[in-house]
């Protein structure tokens, strides 16, 4: 169900657009009907500039120790680093450049994302030129990647998108389809890349982990491309392919994962739930109006968060039914972003109390909390 633009719902009426959609959605047993409001608006975080229209154009690093929230933003040829304390007011910020080659123009970027390993924690940077890790606060460069051009043609764009950390290693998606995977160690700039993922034919859109938790053939990581299609791989010294899940000719702009499941937004505005260890689909949930911009979960409750271009953000609660394990949704939020396109929304802590989402030529970041 697409709404036009002339039917776009607002704020008020997002519960019986959501309540139609649900209706008419494959789903599994015991999908909830809407909940009551939840969270509030919260003061803002002022930009130096405006987030650039990228999906999962946002990235988020808690330091509960220091009580410190650090954002990162991309715009354009900078992206843009922001400590914030709980109250929303910046106490420091910082800009970041895409290392230059032979070009003409800056390059741009593409995303920015902090990768949280056991040991250490690393700020990642992709542009069309290459990869740039940081210490994670910036400060420091530890480890460049450029880009090899050879085998892309004239009228084809060369980048990097897509990043998560596997345990010790960190991947980085590509134009190409392949994913880069690189070997990084507890301390210092001896990063090696230690093998190159070649199962996708489309530009890597988005990268999921989360802990395998020592267990065997368990899938901890998954990655995304334009064509939809998705690849759940086991991480190690050698990744291994364990399943392939077909697209359906829409792309999958964002991926995560949580308890074997895989949650994949879709540029028709979908939500899917698959099973991480077969590509079984659980749940489609007919979420948005307009593409998918971002996905986000709160791993500690399984709260899923969904953002896309119809200006809506959303709060799913996922669970696993104990009689037969399928996967059971319930909506527990709407938020409406009015006269703003989304383009990055993330969880601001692991029990989902607070969000914060950006928007393309919105010079702030927007914060929510729970009420």
């Amino acid at each position: 169900m697409v709404a036009a633009d002339s039917e776009r719902p607002n704020a008020s009426g997002v519960s019986e657009l959501l309540e139609s959609r649900l209706s008419s959605a494959f789903r599994a047993p015991g999908i909830d009907r809407l909940s009551p409001r939840m969270f509030r608006r919260e003061r803002s975080i002022p930009l130096r500039g405006s987030a650039a229209a990228l999906c999962n154009n946002l990235s988020v690093l808690q330091l509960p120790a220091r009580n410190l929230t650090h954002f990162g933003v991309v715009h354009g040829p900078s992206a843009q680093l922001l400590s914030a304390a709980p109250e929303g007011v910046p106490l420091a910020q910082r800009q970041l450049h895409a290392k230059e080659g032979a070009g003409v123009s800056p390059p741009l970027i593409t995303q920015i994302h902090w990768c949280v390993l056991p040991f250490r924690v690393l700020l990642v940077l992709t542009s069309h030129r290459g990869i740039q890790m940081y210490e994670s606060d910036g400060s420091v460069m530890v480890y460049w990647h450029a880009l090899d051009a050879g085998d892309a043609s004239l009228v084809q764009a060369v980048f990097a998108r897509g990043i998560a950390a596997s345990g010790h290693y960190v991947c980085v998606g590509t134009w190409s389809g392949q994913v880069l995977v690189f070997d990084i160690p507890t301390k210092g700039p001896n990063i090696v890349l230690s093998e190159e993922l070649a199962r996708h034919q489309t530009p890597i859109s988005d990268i999921a982990t989360e802990p395998a938790q020592g267990q065997d053939c368990v899938a901890d990581t998954v990655t995304a491309d334009d064509s939809g299609l998705l690849c759940v791989w086991r991480s190690g010294p050698k990744f291994k392919l364990l399943t392939q899940i077909p697209g359906f000719g829409v792309p999958c702009s964002s991926v995560q994962l949580w308890q074997g499941t895989i949650a994949a937004g879709y540029g028709n505005g979908q939500v899917r739930l698959y099973e991480a260890s077969t590509g079984t689909v659980h749940v489609q949930i007919d979420a948005h109006a307009r593409a998918i911009c971002a996905l986000d979960l709160a791993p500690e409750v399984g709260k899923l968060l969904s953002a896309a271009e119809d200006t809506f953000v959303h709060i799913w609660k996922l669970s696993r039914s104990p009689e037969d394990g399928y996967i059971e949704v319930e909506h527990c939020h709407g938020e409406c972003v009015p006269d703003t396109q989304l383009c990055g929304a993330r969880f601001c802590d692991p029990s989902g109390s607070s969000f914060a989402v950006t928007g393309y030529d919105v010079a702030e970041i927007l914060r929510f909390s729970s009420i």
